[in-house]
């Protein structure tokens, strides 16, 4: 026993869509990895999956955005500067694409293989409010069901070997645009947002799920699709219009030292979606939605497309967000596995959110995603003023969502974890049909608790060295 407490059409031609490398037509980047042995401490895997994960290095060559027509100011659209540039870096052999000191107005940028796009201190991407400015579209993926929509302000398909770099400032602007009112009320969204997920369920083609120019699906700040070896470095990115940095289908992933100030709804940090070998370190989140969030698709439509995220690492991250300092879901029906993350700080006092992370760790499905989540562990998590419980599981997301798949979410453990302020330390929701399996707490230290725990259909949970309010808990 706990410690008593005083506590949302037209088609695509198919030739189109083979010139943007979608459908199936991209080769695959994801391949299944050679099987390991099963180490006893989940831990263990971790060196591995560093050892593989190795940032893009890229020529020499510099390819400065005045030489092909861009002008400071940011009044002046800049668009076809970009684009010029980044085809000759390409063309060349690649290099970086620098944009220097000033601000420069732009619609979506295409990045291609072998390009860095490199901000310089004092500049600043500011990007257009206007949607037209990201049309035609592209193919992506919108909360986890494959479609054409807007191109996402920062985009690349299938690419190697492709980075935004430097210390300068992304400003996606979207308050100046329309983007928050397509989300706010639920008027525009929602019939799209709805639509896209009849289409996935229901096996629509790829080809004929059509969204974009008089639609309201709101794009991505910065999205690589199917690419491979990817790096986001050093960046500070503002005001996106829905997720900022998006890795999806790629492998070899690294996001390091980025600053995401997201400020309109549904904006999370990071979300790697279906992808293998993530390392995201050093970065701060302020954010209106999860920080971290790990994804594999909607639905039916992500398993059929059935890639798993796997062996994602994070480290030594801010953690300032209105829901999930690190979230798996809900968009998972691919399944997840391998999910690692320390020495991340929740609430830091010296990077102060808006709002208070409700959920440190925050794992959440349902039996209409189907799948998996196993594999997930935290330890050296340390902070304060957490808004809910420390660690919430649930297998019931938004009420189940009327599914009637078997779930899987097993192997949890949070060790050498010290938060201070919490509503409660664990809600665990499994489902009579489908339990949780295998939650483990070690070394931990949970003060200003303020009410019991919450924990209904899970087996193999454990609590050692567990202190609540000054008292130690043991479980069972």
């Amino acid at each position: 026993m706990r410690a008593s407490f005083p506590r949302r059409t037209a088609r695509i031609s198919r030739r189109t869509a083979l010139a943007a490398g979608g459908l199936a037509a991209a080769a695959p980047l994801l391949t299944p990895p050679p099987a390991e042995a099963v180490p006893a401490d989940p831990w263990a895997r971790v060196p591995g999956i560093l050892a593989r994960i190795r940032p893009p290095r890229f020529p020499g060559r510099r390819f400065d955005i005045r030489d092909f027509g861009a002008v400071a100011g940011g009044v002046t659209p800049c668009t076809e500067a970009f684009r010029r540039a980044v085809a000759a870096a390409h063309e060349a052999g690649g290099g970086r694409v620098v944009v220097p000191d000033g601000r420069y107005l732009t619609g979506a940028i295409h990045l291609r293989s072998n390009v860095d796009l490199h901000v310089t201190e004092n500049a600043v991407i500011a990007f257009s409010p206007d949607p037209a400015d990201y049309l035609p579209a592209v193919l992506t993926r919108w909360e986890g069901t494959e479609c054409w929509n807007y191109s996402p302000f920062v985009y690349a398909h299938g690419c190697e070997n492709v980075a935004v770099t430097g210390t300068g400032i992304i400003d996606g602007q979207a308050r100046l645009g329309p983007w928050e009112s397509w989300y706010r009320d639920g008027k525009l969204q929602s019939p799209d947002q709805k639509l896209l997920r009849q289409m996935g369920s229901s096996g629509v083609p790829v080809a004929e799920r059509v969204f974009g120019a008089g639609h309201y699906l709101r794009p991505q700040l910065i999205q690589f699709h199917r690419c491979r070896n990817v790096l986001v470095s050093d960046v500070t990115l503002v005001d996106p219009p829905m997720w900022t940095v998006h890795p999806v289908l790629c492998s070899n992933v690294t996001v390091r030292r980025v600053t995401v100030d997201s400020t309109l709804y549904n904006t999370d940090g990071c979300d790697p979606e279906a992808c293998r070998d993530v390392h995201i370190s050093e970065c701060s989140f302020d954010t209106n939605d999860d920080c971290v969030a790990v994804k594999s698709g909607r639905d039916e439509d992500g398993r059929r497309v059935g890639v798993p995220s796997e062996n994602v690492v994070v480290q030594d991250c801010r953690f300032s967000g209105r829901w999930g300092g690190l979230a798996v879901g809900s968009e998972m029906s691919g399944g997840v596995r391998n999910v690692f993350a320390e020495r991340c700080v929740v609430n830091s006092p010296q990077f102060p959110g808006r709002y208070p992370v409700k959920y440190p760790l925050y794992v959440k499905t349902s039996k209409k995603r189907g799948g998996f989540v196993s594999g997930v562990h935290i330890r050296d998590f340390t902070g304060t003023d957490v808004d809910r419980e420390a660690v919430y599981v649930t297998a019931n997301y938004n009420g189940g969502e009327n599914g009637t798949l078997p779930v899987t979410v097993e192997d949890i453990t949070v060790r050498r974890t010290r938060l201070d302020g919490a509503k409660a330390v664990l809600n665990l929701e499994g489902l009579a049909t489908d339990h949780l399996h295998g939650v483990h707490l070690d070394h931990c230290d949970f003060t200003g608790v303020r009410g019991p725990d919450s924990v209904t259909y899970t087996d193999d949970l454990t609590e050692r060295h567990v202190t609540v309010n000054g008292t130690e808990v043991t479980t069972p």
